[in-house]
């Protein structure tokens, strides 16, 4: 299913430091036309200086930020425990949705919990999980 642009999103950012899994990932994001624009973050860190940059700028903040877990130095905990200090502005509008090879229960439990996280997808992201998103929360 493509969308059309009046359904996609502005801009995704994918935060992974795998670089496999964000090709495929922004593969599946351009060819259901999911969002007009995508930024690639390697790191936890990167997003969270992107997001410092563009905090009082929404047309650069992300609608979705699809979050890895696991990256070394500033994981997945550590970018949402920063998330939460940014101001209501970029806390309303980005949307994070953890997309994870991980199943480690302790983690899904902790990180669902959250009050930013409005879902959480098992690698690889598909056109399916995309209609979802599409759906439900956006």
């Amino acid at each position: 299913m493509v969308y059309s642009e009046v359904n996609s999103v502005d801009l995704v950012m994918l935060v992974d430091d795998n670089d496999t899994d964000n090709f495929i990932s922004k593969r599946i994001i351009e060819i259901t036309g999911f969002s007009k624009r995508i930024e690639i973050k390697n790191s936890g860190k990167a997003a969270l200086d992107y997001l410092k940059e563009n905090e009082r700028n929404p047309e650069n903040l992300p609608s979705v930020i699809f979050l890895d877990i696991n990256m070394p130095v500033v994981d997945g905990f550590v970018f949402l425990y920063e998330f939460e200090k940014f101001n209501e502005l970029v806390r309303s509008k980005c949307k994070v949705i953890i997309l994870s090879s991980s199943d480690n229960k302790r983690d899904i439990d902790k990180i669902v919990n959250n009050n930013h996280v409005i879902k959480f997808i098992t690698k690889p992201l598909t056109e399916l999980a995309l209609q979802e998103i599409r759906l439900n929360n956006l």
